[in-house]
């Protein structure tokens, strides 16, 4: 086994393995929650995106043992969510496959938000006005599983964006980032910020888009970022100012985050890969505008 990163996560499974054989459920669950949380966290701080290209599959396998070791372990089925949403979306070129990827983690995410509040299990199945009223009973102790299901489902509707079933459940997935918003204002605040912004610039305004709330996103996500997540000035130049041709906007955003460190702890990852999507769309201007 030549790959270093397949070796490492094979003894892994067989530490793992040895233990759910010998009996100790206790101990797979909590060595694979934790686990889970640091090689995501590994992840995020990888500036090599081909590397995690290759190398997050065996991670998903990984991921999927732990689930059928300790089938409840919101930890594990939060991790599993997260990867699965991301990796499906963000590093899958064929639509079937990241498809059938976001399936599973939004899968993931329904059962990591059921396991950490028994009265949200199938609330994704109900009505607009029935989900918001049985939203609402969902408190901030649970606030990280309702994060993620929101995550799993947004990444979902993005893969399967042929499919109007699923586009028609946006106004669901949204209203559960508000939610998150209003149970802790503080909490993984530019991260939903962004995503509010993309959720609202992603249509044009003839078809329902917001962008004058979206354009108030991105801006209190870029401030409450510090600036290190580059993502949300490539998402801010892509959905809001080229739908608004605007070239200025648009231009002075991606050099910006051309210029930019992208180093920076949490946020390598998707500021390398943000760069590179600066470089294309800047490379694309000239025949967009």
């Amino acid at each position: 086994m030549s790959n270093p990163v397949l070796k490492i996560v094979s003894l892994i499974l067989v530490f793992l393995g040895s233990a759910l054989l010998a009996g100790c459920a206790t101990v797979m669950a909590t060595a694979g929650s934790g686990l889970a949380g640091n090689l995501n966290t590994a992840i995020m701080n990888q500036d090599d995106p081909e590397l995690v290209r290759d190398g997050a599959p065996a991670y998903l396998l990984m991921l999927d043992s732990f689930v059928e070791g300790a089938p409840e372990n919101v930890a594990v089925l939060m991790a599993a969510a997260e990867l699965y949403s991301a990796y499906g979306v963000v590093f899958v070129d064929d639509p079937v496959r990241a498809r059938k990827l976001t399936n599973r983690g939004r899968s993931y995410g329904q059962r990591a938000l059921c396991g950490a509040d028994k009265s949200a299990c199938g609330i994704w199945e109900l009505n607009y006005d029935d989900f918001i009223n049985q939203l609402n009973v969902v408190g901030e102790k649970n606030i990280e599983a309702l994060f993620t299901f929101s995550l799993s489902w947004i990444a979902y509707i993005q893969a399967h964006s042929g499919d109007w079933g699923a586009l028609a459940k946006l106004p669901q997935a949204k209203a559960t980032l508000i939610r998150v918003q209003e149970l802790d204002p503080a909490y993984k605040q530019a991260d939903i910020e962004h995503f509010l912004a993309v959720l609202d610039t992603i249509r044009p305004p003839a078809l329902g888009g917001d962008f004058e709330a979206g354009l108030a996103h991105y801006e209190r996500a870029m401030s409450l970022s510090g600036g290190y997540d580059l993502s949300i000035m490539v998402d801010f130049a892509r959905y809001y100012a080229r739908t608004l041709y605007d070239r200025d906007l648009h231009d002075q955003l991606l050099n910006e985050v051309l210029t930019a460190d992208p180093v920076h702890t949490g946020y390598t990852l998707f500021n390398t890969l943000a760069q590179d999507e600066a470089k294309r769309l800047l490379d694309s201007a000239d025949d967009y505008f």
